[in-house]
């Protein structure tokens, strides 16, 4: 197989011309708003696709269903003409949107009733559960909160429809309802609560008249069985797993019944089609294959409307092409990426000049196919050419950046070519750099995002032209993963290779034995080459439900830890549900996730509060580190990395390296023997804005944890169009780093289709210490166990990290007996000693072995990094490692606060009886600034109920720990850390009156929202030398008029500050305008904010200013340029 098109995409080429190309010069006035807001539009019913009768956003359906006055039989009979069917409910059916069999099954065998299908199934949804990010509510239907007190939390914000809305908008005659899943993991204990909120959901669903005319047949379908992978996988033998979907299925049953309604037991046949099949029916237990849907297919549309044969005399292979097209623009709707800026708080200014028009678009496409479905399905047709030409045009996007202002340069569209790029660049003292690789010699380097090494030695690129995502009417994404290779080693990429194109925004992957996982949202996918031609042959769909609600906060900056765990940052108000063998997992806001391909096993390793974690590195002793790009701070995951409840992050305490500047992507420690020895252990982070460059900071201990300080630039450039994002050292111990390269890179202030977004350029440097050695690449790929052992020992954390990659690709049976014999073979008198035994550990554990022996070893060797190191082992492998528990509490007993937090943690993480003991036992020593806030959370929060049930039992000892026992009687307080920069009280200036009061502190809430003011301007007002200016005491806010258009529509161009000078064209960015974020009363709150805060102390404003302001600016849709606004309102003298 040469090409791995993406299945939602597969068929968006048609025989029609593609959309006219965009103007070059839009429209005066509001130029390339979308047509539906312009007033004469508005009163055309075509443009009401949605029953919208001329709303702002009619690409969302609003209108609420009626009441229904009457029923219709819930008889399982043949379907009427033109039906319109809706399947809900949870991954089992969302997952079909990517094989597309269920609903070619209706067609084949009813080809003259023109049935309309659409599946709403999302991962993880419950009968009243269905968060969105863009729905102010979680809940499906009034009342559904008394059934999930644990999942109260939600950070919605948008306009997206409810389930009801989109239900009515579909005229669904009958709806499909797929749950039980995931409520199976509540147990028997839990039973009658998923009973009740079932019985709930049917009532709500039999009283509403989607289709307009009375209520709809609701069809309840039970769970697939669990099947036993077991013998193959580390996965559950299903045995408690099918007790409790028994218990489910029966309890659907029960309520089908109770409301005459239809049940489809799918339970019990796939339990009986388990037993005889030759090949699995799921890739996991739980989750079909393309085939396995083949099967649920027959069974379904028996349950819906008896036993029928196919009917259509349509080849089945076309007639399963065109549902697959057709699928493919109803998830580019109900699914559309991106969404935060399409129905979500970033909506406006921007979304309407496009979103409106492209879901328009969409649909009427998504209309084309479903009328080739059904005359395929007929006979009417037999080919697949569908013409979209009749499509609705998408009219051209105006751009708010102009690329060639002398007094606002970020960027330009004159990109420099390879000569004068690398003219532009300052090194670190001894440092050199050249080019690897350009768009110049290959052309598919485009928007490259990600890079990594193989065994081999190559160079693999993640590639993305299609970002920020899949425009309706273009050809299909052919984004892509790339292999470069420095066949004659003159230091310059001369082959590639195409691993795999068609694939959708692979913003992150990771190789692995067995393949190369990457993203493609929404999911988690294998790419498989099965006959070892460096091309992928097989896409397997493993995991589902990561949201995609902004595709640049979505799974990204993968890099795997001593086991093979893949860990995948994702970034602020995602709300991911994921269906696992394990249940479901859950998050609604930033963080960190741990993928175990071994034993499938999806947790959230960091829940916390963070924007955009794109750099994820870990140092030499497997301490895992997460830079959060968006405000560009560095974090110490031991800490933020504790299991808390559904809602509740972590607290963060202190940066283990002090920022550079913002934002951030990509991180790496320095471990080459080619580099300085001074510079060895230091971390790297990539900036992309303001300071384009990579930085340089060395991370010390500090108590249990890390502090440090900047060390030096490693490299920058006055090129406004380099744009570092990912970087790592290469066999020879050079450091490859990725240029995204784009004139335009902000991702709210610019229209997502701003035409001067780049989709053609890209560039790799290599960069040098010439004055030492490069280092001999050490033998991975086909190297000997032997061989693969010792290079265990070698400096290089990335020579390592490819030999532990290689391990892992050879037999346990071969690879535990010889690390076993080479760890008992080490010289101990090596200074790496310990860290060699470390690696032996490792090793085990890469098998899915951890040996017990070597954990007690290193849980009590001489480093405190080593007894860390076993401790996290222990985490993370409670039940593979005889005496965990005994093992932990000795941890916790450990005179290094270190390895006592890696035994805290590991308690959050066993969120039982246990894990409250060894939480407890902690309490015995000291706790330091990096321990004690996170213990604190993890008692109160995550063990919580595990103590109380001890206490109730009667079976908690604390006689031999007072600190314990004062702690549970509130007498004994775990000191919380320093306040950090952004809890800090930096005002008010004088003494507020209660009404001021309540003034400021909204201020305050705003100005430390993600991405509003202190993001540049920092918590403390102070912003950052060169490129964020002060707000301290500053001449630029003391003018109502001025300060309020500054905040609404942005600033750009060079200014003076405090007598500091903030110069555009050395990288300084523009500021962003507010209007469409903060209405009147939120822009008064925060600059009344600032001007009584950091030493500041002028008047407040008013909102009645603000709205007066506003009115008066409101035709203006770009940034104030600096001459301009302060000619309007000059500076006092």
């Amino acid at each position: 197989m040469r090409f791995l098109i993406l299945p939602l995409f597969l068929a968006l080429v048609s025989v029609s011309a593609q959309s006219p190309a965009p103007k070059k010069n839009p429209p005066k006035g509001k130029a390339g708003m979308a047509s539906v807001q312009l007033k004469g539009d508005k009163t055309d019913p075509r443009n009401w696709p949605d029953a919208s009768k001329g709303s702002p956003t009619p690409h969302a359906p609003q209108e609420e269903p009626p009441a229904a006055s009457r029923s219709r039989p819930q008889t399982a009979t043949a379907p009427v003409p033109g039906e319109r069917i809706v399947f809900l409910g949870n991954g089992l059916a969302e997952r079909d949107v990517y094989f597309s069999r269920l609903e070619t099954e209706f067609h084949l065998r009813y080809p003259n009733e023109q049935l309309l299908i659409r599946n709403m199934g999302r991962p993880g949804d419950t009968p009243g559960f269905r968060p969105h990010p863009a729905r102010a509510s979680q809940w499906a239907f009034p009342g559904a909160e008394v059934f999930h007190p644990e999942l109260q939390s939600h950070y919605g914000k948008g306009f997206f429809s409810t389930p009801d809305q989109w239900l009515h908008h579909l005229k669904a005659d009958t709806i499909v309802a797929f749950f039980g899943y995931n409520e199976s993991f509540g147990g028997p204990e839990r039973v009658d609560n998923f009973e009740a909120e079932l019985t709930a959901f049917v009532k709500h669903t039999l009283s509403k008249a989607y289709n307009g005319r009375e209520a709809p047949r609701l069809v309840l379908v039970s769970p697939i069985a669990f099947e036993n992978l077991s013998a193959k996988r580390d996965l559950p033998d299903g045995v408690r797993e099918n007790a409790n979907l028994a218990l489910y299925t029966a309890a659907i049953e029960k309520v089908a019944k109770a409301r005459g309604l239809t049940f489809v037991d799918l339970f019990t046949p796939t339990r009986e089609l388990y037993a005889k099949a030759e090949k699995p029916f799921t890739i996991n237990g739980f989750a079909p294959t393309e085939a396995g849907y083949r099967e649920l297919a027959q069974i379904l549309a028996n349950g819906l409307y008896g036993h029928q044969s196919h009917q259509s005399k349509a080849d089945p292979a076309k007639l399963h092409a065109a549902v697959k097209q057709k699928d493919g623009f109803w998830n580019n709707d109900y699914n559309l990426v991106n969404g935060v800026h399409s129905h979500g708080q970033r909506y406006n200014p921007y979304g309407p000049q496009n979103y409106p028009d492209e879901v328009r678009k969409t649909r009427e496409m998504m209309a084309l196919r479903d009328q080739l479905i059904h005359d395929l399905a007929s006979g009417a047709k037999t080919e697949l050419a569908v013409d979209d030409g009749r499509t609705h045009k998408l009219p051209p996007v105006p751009t708010n950046f102009d690329p060639k202002d002398s007094k606002g340069k970020m960027g330009s569209v004159e990109y420099k070519n390879v000569e004068q790029a690398l003219a532009s660049f300052t090194m670190a003292e001894g440092y050199k750099v050249d080019l690897f690789a350009s768009e110049a010699e290959f052309p598919d380097l485009k928007n490259p995002v990600q890079l990594s090494f193989d065994n081999k030695g190559r160079l693999w690129v993640a590639v993305m032209p299609a970002y920020p995502h899949w425009k309706p009417g273009d050809p299909p994404p052919n984004d892509k993963l790339i292999i470069l290779e420095d066949t004659d080693g003159d230091g310059r990429a001369d082959k590639q290779t195409t691993f795999a194109d068609g694939l959708h925004l692979p913003i992150g992957f990771e190789i692995a034995p067995e393949g190369v996982y990457v993203s493609e949202e929404p999911n988690l996918v294998l790419l498989i080459d099965e006959d070892g031609d460096d091309r992928a042959d097989r896409k397997e769909l493993l995991l589902h439900g990561f949201d995609t609600h902004d595709t640049h906060h979505a799974i990204s900056a993968y890099c795997a830890d001593a086991s093979g765990a893949i860990y995948m940052g994702e970034g602020r108000f995602l709300h991911s549900q994921v269906e696992t063998p394990y249940g479901p997992r859950r998050c609604n806001d930033g963080g960190v996730w741990r993928f175990d391909p071994k034993s499938f096993r999806l947790e959230r390793y960091a829940q916390v509060d963070v924007s955009n974690p794109w750099g994820i590195s870990f140092n030499d002793w497997e301490q895992c580190h997460i830079s959060d790009g968006s405000p560009g701070e560095n974090w110490w995951g031991l800490p933020i990395s504790a299991k808390m409840p559904y809602g509740i992050e972590n607290p963060k305490v202190g940066q283990f390296v002090p920022k550079r500047s913002r934002p951030t992507s990509g991180a790496e420690f320095v471990s080459s023997r080619h580099f300085p020895d001074a510079h060895q252990g230091a971390f790297m982070i990539c900036n992309s804005i303001g300071f384009l460059g990579t930085s340089m900071g060395m991370p010390r201990d500090n108590g249990a944890g890390y502090e440090g300080e900047l060390i030096a630039d490693l490299i920058s450039s006055t090129d406004g169009n380099f744009r570092p994002v990912d970087l790592e050292f290469a066999p020879d111990g050079s450091l490859y780093l990725v240029d995204w390269h784009n004139a335009l890179i902000g991702h709210m202030q610019h229209n997502a289709r701003d035409p001067n977004r780049d989709h053609d350029h890209g560039r790799i440097y290599r960069i040098t210490y010439p004055s030492r050695p490069l280092v001999q690449p050490a033998k991975v790929h086909g190297a000997t166990l032997p061989e693969l052992l010792e290079n265990l020992k070698l400096p290089e954390y990335r020579t390592r990290y490819r030999t532990r990659r290689e391990l892992r690709g050879r037999p346990a049976d071969e690879v535990i007996p010889a690390v076993k014999a080479w760890a008992a073979a080490l010289d101990k008198t090596d200074p790496r000693y310990e860290h060699h035994l470390c690696e032996a550990l490792w090793a085990t554990w890469a098998q899915n072995r951890p040996d017990v022996d070597l954990v007690k070893q290193c849980l009590t060797g001489q480093k405190h990094e080593t007894r860390a190191a076993a401790a996290s082992v222990l985490r993370f492998n409670p039940e593979k490692i005889p005496g965990a528990t005994d093992l932990l509490l000795m941890a916790a007993r450990d005179a290094h606060g270190r390895v006592r937090l890696e035994a805290i943690v590991a308690a959050s993480w066993l969120d039982n009886a246990d894990g409250a003991r060894i939480a407890l036992e902690a309490l015995k020593l000291p706790l330091d600034k990096w321990m004690g806030p996170v213990t604190k959370h993890i008692l109160e929060y995550t063990l919580k109920d595990d103590i109380e049930a001890l206490q109730k039992a009667g079976r908690l000892d604390l006689a031999g720990n007072p600190n314990a026992a004062g702690w549970l009687a509130g007498t004994f307080k775990i000191e919380d850390a320093a306040p950090s920069a952004e809890a800090a009280a930096y005002g008010p200036t004088r003494k507020l009156s209660p009404t001021e009061a309540k003034v400021y502190a909204l201020g305050k809430e705003v100005y430390t929202r993600d991405a509003h003011c202190a993001t540049c301007h920092q918590p403390n007002g102070q912003g950052i030398p060169n490129i964020y200016p002060t707000l301290a005491k500053s001449d630029w806010i003391d003018n109502d008029e001025r300060l309020i258009k500054i905040a609404l529509k942005g600033l750009w161009g060079p200014i003076e500050v405090n007598g500091q000078h903030f110069d555009p064209s050395k990288g300084v960015p523009p500021m962003m305008g507010f209007a469409g974020l903060l209405n009147d009363e939120e822009l008064a709150a925060v600059l009344s904010y600032v001007r009584q805060s950091f030493g500041n102390d002028g008047a407040f404003v008013s909102p009645e200013k603000v709205q007066q302001v506003r009115a008066a600016t409101a035709d203006r849709v770009n940034f104030y340029m600096t001459d301009e606004i302060l000619r309007e309102h000059p500076l006092k003298k």
